[in-house]
């Protein structure tokens, strides 16, 4: 179950808070709705639950906070806006990406599909798919770690009746299965219809928390909507009638050419406006929102509940069960920890109960959990974490979209023909003439390239957030920032050595051999570049995670040879005392035993290569942006 107490965000500038002290609760085995007009607070609320944004207060999920719990995604599904994934990825490479996030199995990817009807639309990028597929994939995706917990957002706005259907039965069949669902509507139909418990807010506070049954009582009035040219006529016909049979009947002016007719049925109204000549554009049965925060009646068109438009009478509403008689389904609450039993996926999107106009109420509970609802089957053995699943979740984040390959042939080109230049000019050396790197430039294309890459790398994440429970925000965790410096470590020396080879290719077919001969202090040449390339990259990733930003991060890329080393420079040209000549050899005269397989150079490269301004200075970059990525890192958790 989730236990809110006491939510409140922060003030913004002089205005209230957009919510202020919500306290509620939301049972296991039932569905909670969160009703509310625009502005009235559920999306912060939500955030707040999921400690997304910054406020007081505290939510317990099963008894404890979601920073106390190891796997969050594995506790709660969450579906905060639209799908958060790259529009070029396709729906079953986000899955499995996420499925290496979460840590399940990746045929999970394959069963989610199943149970939301996506199996068609696999191959499918997320940028091409409706309002209603943008839906289903972001339940699949909540449904994918088989939490106990479904946070949904809105999950039914902008879909059409059948999609609605479909929506709300498999989140009455998960209720069912002895999982918590919080949902939140501006709808109060939807919330009479789907619920069985409704929490209303208003202006971010809590005004009702009340049983779907009380609330369908006390909140909503059925009436009959009325569109006629006669409309005022029409009006004080109708009053006079309930006057002169002393019955109570209020009819309220819509605007325009509408009016809405509380106390009264169809068959009256038709009568009416029959015997006396007034012609009827449509005629039929309605409910009304006559609630808190709903400001003026709603005029939405009528639904399946309300039987439809009609021009002619249609049978009184007594006739027909209204949403107030139709007691909600209970289901029995499981104690925590329990397996639930499996619920078989089916093929068909619209269950049969989906497919009943009449909704998941009118046939109970019983006919409900008998249907063959299209939910993943739980997962009975949930593997413990690896080293190696934060890797193979970038690996597959990586991989799932072309941008890299792209970036990767765009800096390969740039690179062959700047070589080709220099080479035409003749003035430059031959390790700047192989790496493209002429001096008006900052960086070569290789290492701004890879700088590039490894912006992506964290920028994207804040762009197209990926981990279930932690989206909006991705947390900052020592894995995940290992396998995304490991990966683009390796994107960055396959960047590096394959743009030497390209250039001395090219410069081969051009100009000749002489151009491309290795020169005699290859292995520090070599350490330098590959180091110059990695430390790009990591500067790339450790900025944009910083700073949330794909275009900060490559800024800081660039400002290290713009800014720090000209800094870094002008603080090692001034006179000196001492000077730190023949290190290497006093470090060799350390260790009793010789260095294996000529260690002293490969010691010394390394050291040559800090001593050049562009290294040190990304050196000391790194250290300062590791320690700005723990800090913040350490704030977070503090929080």
């Amino acid at each position: 179950m989730i236990q809110a107490f006491g939510l409140t965000s922060n003030p913004r500038k002089e205005l209230p808070p957009a919510v202020d002290d919500v306290s509620f609760e939301a049972h296991a085995g039932h569905v909670t709705a969160l009703l509310g007009a625009p502005g009235a607070g559920k999306t912060t609320v939500l955030r707040l639950m999921l400690e997304l944004q910054p406020g007081r207060g505290v939510t317990c999920f099963r008894g404890r906070p979601l920073h106390r719990i190891g796997h969050p995604f594995r506790e709660v599904g969450v579906l905060l806006g639209e799908v958060p994934g790259h529009p070029a990825r396709t729906v079953r490479g986000h899955l499995r990406m996420l499925c290496a996030a979460v840590g399940v199995p990746v045929r999970r990817a394959d069963e989610v599909l199943e149970a939301v009807g996506l199996v068609s639309l696999r191959e499918e990028r997320l940028g091409t798919l409706s309002r209603g597929m943008d839906r289903r994939l972001g339940l699949a995706c909540a449904l994918l770690a088989d939490p106990h917990t479904l946070v949904l957002d809105e999950p039914a706005r902008g879909l059409s009746t059948g999609e609605n259907r479909w929506l709300h039965n498999t989140l009455r069949a998960y209720a069912a299965r002895g999982g918590t669902v919080l949902s939140t509507t501006a709808d109060p139909k939807e919330a009479a219809r789907v619920a069985d418990r409704v929490v209303t807010l208003e202006q971010g506070r809590i005004v009702a928390d009340q049983q779907a049954a009380d609330f369908s009582r006390t909140r909503l009035r059925p009436r009959v909507a009325v569109r006629t040219p006669h409309a005022a006529r029409l009006s004080a016909l109708l009053a006079k009638e309930a006057r002169t049979d002393r019955r109570s009947v209020e009819v309220a002016q819509e605007g325009g050419n509408r009016i809405s007719v509380y106390g009264s049925t169809c068959a009256d109204v038709g009568e009416i406006a029959f015997r006396n000549g007034v012609v009827v554009h449509q005629l039929a049965d309605e409910v009304g929102d006559m609630g808190p925060g709903a400001g003026t009646p709603h005029t939405e068109q009528p639904s399946a509940l309300s039987g439809g438009p009609s021009s002619a009478a249609t049978p009184p509403p007594a006739a027909t069960p209204t949403l107030a008689d139709t007691p909600p389904p209970v289901a029995t609450p499981s104690p925590a920890g329990e397996t639930h039993p499996a619920v078989g996926p089916s093929s068909d999107p619209l269950p049969s109960a989906a497919k009943d106009p009449a909704g998941p109420r009118a046939g109970g509970g019983d006919r409900l959990r008998e249907s063959s609802v299209g939910l993943p089957p739980p997962i009975s053995v949930r593997p413990a974490p690896r080293p190696l699943r934060p890797v193979r979740y970038e690996i597959r984040r990586v991989t799932g979209v072309g941008t890299g390959f792209l970036v990767g042939a765009v800096v390969l080109a740039v690179s062959m023909l700047t070589a080709v230049l220099l080479a035409r000019t003749g003035h430059t050396p031959q390790p700047r003439l192989l790496a493209a790197w002429p001096r008006e430039l900052p960086l070569p294309p290789a290492a701004f390239g890879a700088g590039l890459l490894g912006a992506l790398a964290s920028g994207d994440e804040f762009r197209h957030p990926a981990l279930a429970a932690d989206r909006g925000s991705v947390p900052r965790r020592l894995g995940l920032l290992g396998a995304k410096l490991l990966v683009a470590s390796a994107t960055a020396l396959v960047l590096a050595v394959l743009t030497i080879g390209c250039d001395a290719e090219v410069l081969y077919l051009v100009y000749g051999r002489e151009l491309v001969e290795v020169p005699g202090d290859w292995f520090p040449l070599g350490v330098s570049w590959l180091g110059l390339a990695i430390g790009c990259a990591w500067t790339g990733v450790l900025a944009a995670g910083i700073f949330r930003s794909t275009t900060a991060g490559l800024a800081v890329v660039v400002a290290v040879p713009l800014l720090v080393v000209p800094l870094l420079r002008k603080a090692v040209s001034g006179p000196s005392a001492r000077s730190a000549a023949g290190l290497p050899l006093r470090l060799r005269e350390m260790f009793p035993l010789q260095w294996p397989f000529g260690g002293e150079r490969h010691l010394e490269g390394a050291l040559r290569m800090f001593a050049q301004p562009v290294g040190g200075a990304l050196a000391l970059s790194l250290g300062v942006l590791l320690c700005l990525y723990l800090f913040t890192s350490l704030r977070n958790r503090a929080r």
